[in-house]
């Protein structure tokens, strides 16, 4: 483990507190994200990571900072994917594109914590029990395939089991009411959709999770490294989203590329527990090959993507358009 200072620690913190604060009085009035706007704040996100990762090659060294570059690539490219859910999601409950900030905001911050707590569980158990990563990596080959033979999860974002609970915890109503999460109706306090789509964002995350935690903890089982680089590649994804929302669908090659650096990376776990396990004589990847690996085969899928248009029968949903607000504005039945 890492000898993390203090104010390394706090100034992580700090740095994500202040983004968020930021960002929240920036968009406090509810307005459709343009492509220049989200590309600003995506540059930005990604500036404030590459920063902090040069922070932590200074203070803890050329492989620590390598792991962190490894580990932030890796969740982000990992995170695209969360981009086609949040299509799917949006378009389910037709939320106006005005609205949509505003549940990602709070899908974040619920991520962060959530990731938080899977991640700290995942390190505690890795270094209690290594032969759990050989489990991890049969994760890991499961999504990969799953990806190659086109057969990921079929999220239905109505019948998750956060909206169900939600559902049952406090009555939802039809109808949006701007921004706002709850109204009052007949003295009573009510949910709007907006607040079953937040829950439906957080399931989602927890879908996730289940292939990017075992794949972040096979570049470090170190909690700094681990949370610190899934943090920032999280707070990037809202601004991601709006800035690709209309070219999701281009990129078709992708979820090949994510295979593949998924089985790699279970290769690199299995190893990863051979050494520890049973001899030191069995070969380890190194960090900076794995980050080498990421990069190639993200590169190549884009260019890939560019240079082969998908068929238009078989494109991915894209980002809704601004439907009526109003009593036909809710959820869909999804039994009819």
């Amino acid at each position: 483990m890492l000898d993390v200072p203090f104010w390394l620690w706090a100034a992580f913190a700090a740095t994500v507190v202040v983004s968020l604060a930021v960002d929240l009085l920036a968009h406090r009035s509810a307005h459709v994200i343009g492509f220049k706007e989200a590309a600003a704040w995506s540059g930005l996100w990604v500036g404030l990571a590459l920063v902090f990762g040069a922070v932590v090659f200074l203070v803890l060294g050329t492989t620590a900072g390598t792991e962190y570059t490894t580990a932030w690539l890796l969740e982000k490219s990992l995170s695209v994917d969360n981009l086609f859910v949040f299509a799917v999601i949006f378009a389910y409950f037709k939320v106006p594109r005005a609205y949509q900030h505003r549940v990602l905001f709070f899908g974040v911050i619920g991520a962060l914590v959530f990731r938080g707590i899977f991640l700290s569980l995942g390190v505690a158990v890795v270094s209690r029990f290594t032969a759990v990563l050989f489990a991890f990596a049969l994760v890991l080959f499961y999504s990969a395939y799953k990806l190659l033979k086109d057969e990921e999860e079929n999220f239905d974002p109505g019948k998750s089991f956060a909206v169900r609970m939600l559902r049952k915890v406090v009555p939802v109503r039809d109808e949006y009411a701007g921004a706002k999460f709850f109204v009052k109706e007949a003295g009573k306090r009510v949910a709007t959709p907006l607040l079953a789509v937040v829950a439906a964002i957080e399931a989602a995350d927890l879908i996730f999770a289940v292939d990017s935690v075992p794949a972040v903890l096979a570049v470090s089982d170190d909690a700094f490294i681990v949370y610190t680089s899934n943090a920032f590649a999280i707070l990037g994804l809202r601004a991601l989203y709006f800035m690709l929302a209309g070219l999701l669908d281009r990129f078709h090659y992708l979820s090949k590329g994510l295979a593949i650096i998924l089985a790699f990376i279970g290769v690199k776990l299995v190893l990863q527990a051979s050494h520890k396990t049973i001899s030191s004589d069995i070969p380890e990847i190194p960090s900076p090959i794995s980050l080498a690996v990421i990069v190639v085969v993200l590169a190549g899928s884009v260019v890939l993507s560019l240079r082969r248009p998908p068929p238009a029968s078989s494109e991915r949903p894209g980002p809704p358009a601004d439907p009526p607000v109003g009593p036909s504005a809710g959820p869909p039945d999804r039994d009819a």
